[in-house]
């Protein structure tokens, strides 16, 4: 049986369909901090399999195991811009009555066609209606993007 041994120059790179292991942090440009693994256990993901948004992804796509980078993304290429269409104001009668709404927080909706789901902000709360945003929560906004790729499988 022949074996192949690595070259001694050889290092995998994360390709679109890698599975990898890494640490992230998400922050604005302000270092405010969104997300972050840093001081938690590391993240492991499939590329191509949406757990990371494909703009962050594509940073990834060439580097090594054991590499740190910044890169600095601008909302257009992050999140893309905030979109004042995908903020809608819906009568409360027409919400589900289980649903508990909390102004300030993240609620998740089945899909009309019941394939899926996805995710409102709640910003405003009153007797009678309920201002959702559908927007990504960095939509509009310029992002700081660290990594540091521990393990590619």
């Amino acid at each position: 049986m022949l074996t192949l041994k690595p070259c001694p120059g050889d290092h995998p790179t994360v390709d679109r369909d890698s599975y990898l292991t890494l640490h992230y942090r998400l922050a604005d440009l302000e270092a405010t901090d969104y997300v972050s693994t840093f001081d938690l256990s590391p993240a492991t993901l499939q590329m191509g399999s949406g757990q990371l948004a494909e703009t962050l992804e594509h940073c990834l796509i060439g580097l090594s195991a054991g590499e740190r980078r910044v890169f600095q993304l601008t909302a257009e290429e992050a999140f893309g811009p905030h979109n004042p269409r995908l903020i809608e104001r819906i009568a409360r009668s027409a919400l589900p009555p289980e649903l508990e709404l909390r102004e300030n927080s993240l609620i998740e909706f089945n899909s009309p066609d019941g394939a899926g789901s996805f995710a409102g902000f709640l910003r405003e709360l009153t007797e009678t209606s309920a201002l959702f945003d559908f927007n990504h929560p960095l939509a509009g906004k310029a992002i700081r993007f660290e990594v540091h790729v521990i393990a590619i499988m």
